[in-house]
């Protein structure tokens, strides 16, 4: 637990790359900011999975947003039940066992 800041470092290494993987956001100056736009403050959100593992989430503060303003639209991926069913067929088809899953952007 003492060298627990080496994980969290990585951790946080880990989840800024899929930010810059996946295109989350533009650098721009603050000089480039026009005036009736505020910036969006961002806050770590850190966890320790049940198997050790540690996993560090960037958070937009919501409450500080204005819808249209500070974004227009939002996206959470979740499992349709129907893909659901197709994997556990398939895994009592060819007799698999299900577990929990942790899907990475």
């Amino acid at each position: 637990m003492a060298d627990d800041h080496v994980g969290w470092s990585a951790a946080e290494r880990a989840e800024i790359a899929n930010h810059v993987t996946n295109r989350s956001w533009t650098y721009i100056d603050r000089s480039d900011v026009p005036t009736d736009r505020s910036i969006v403050r961002l806050i770590w959100v850190y966890k320790r999975k049940r198997s050790g593992s540690l996993k560090a989430r960037l958070c937009v503060q919501g409450c500080a947003q204005v819808h249209g303003v500070d974004y227009d639209q939002t996206f959470c991926a979740t499992l349709c039940p129907t893909s659901l069913r197709a994997l556990a067929s398939l895994a009592a088809t060819c007799g698999l066992q299900m577990r929990r899953w942790d899907f990475v952007a």
